[in-house]
């Protein structure tokens, strides 16, 4: 391993955890619907459980309303049994076509306990990618010990390691001061 691929290895490291915390702010509830927050649900189709989104048109006509649609009628009963088993709070209105879900407004205490939950995967990353680095500099001073790397190379790539980590670190700082900024919106 030389010292570029160790170095590009930390950086595709540090893009997948960033791209891992986007997925996880996604299912977090905002003042706005979002197709994200029923992707999580699983739906016990013919005794396997399948991903909403598999079996079903999910849509957004309006800023606090998604529209489930599935494909199969038959199957509306289980989804709705579903989404009344999620996390999600909110009952389905079941028209015999399709459920819609009215998203209420968040009060302000949820509003706080959302943030919180950001912030709290935000740091979650975070200490993704520091472990990330710290094994990292572990490989680089391994190279060192073998000889592969000098000692100024290795010193040179812990540092390159530490400015990537503070470059992710603040593009999660980004993310959640955004997300929290959506969530804070009324």
């Amino acid at each position: 391993m030389t010292y570029e691929a160790v170095l590009a290895e930390a950086k595709d490291s540090m893009v997948k955890s960033l791209e891992h915390l986007h997925a996880k702010l996604r299912t977090v509830r905002t003042a706005r619907a979002s197709s994200a927050l029923v992707d999580n649900i699983r739906v016990d189709y013919y005794g396997t459980l399948t991903p909403l989104s598999q079996l079903s048109a999910i849509s957004i006509p309006e800023p606090r309303q998604i529209v489930i649609k599935p494909f199969d009628a038959s199957v509306l009963k289980e989804v709705e049994k579903a989404i009344m088993k999620s996390d999600l709070g909110i009952t389905p209105q079941n028209d015999g076509k399709v459920l819609r879900l009215q998203m209420p407004p968040l009060s302000g205490e949820q509003r706080k306990k959302y943030a919180a939950k950001v912030k709290e995967m935000g740091e979650e990353g975070r200490i993704a990618m520091r472990n990330g680095r710290r094994e990292f500099n572990k490989r680089a001073d391994g190279l060192a010990k073998s000889g592969e790397l000098t000692e100024d190379d290795n010193r040179q790539l812990h540092d390159e390691i530490q400015k990537l980590l503070k470059d992710y670190e603040k593009r999660v700082d980004d993310v959640l001061e955004k997300k929290v900024a959506e969530i804070m919106e009324i």
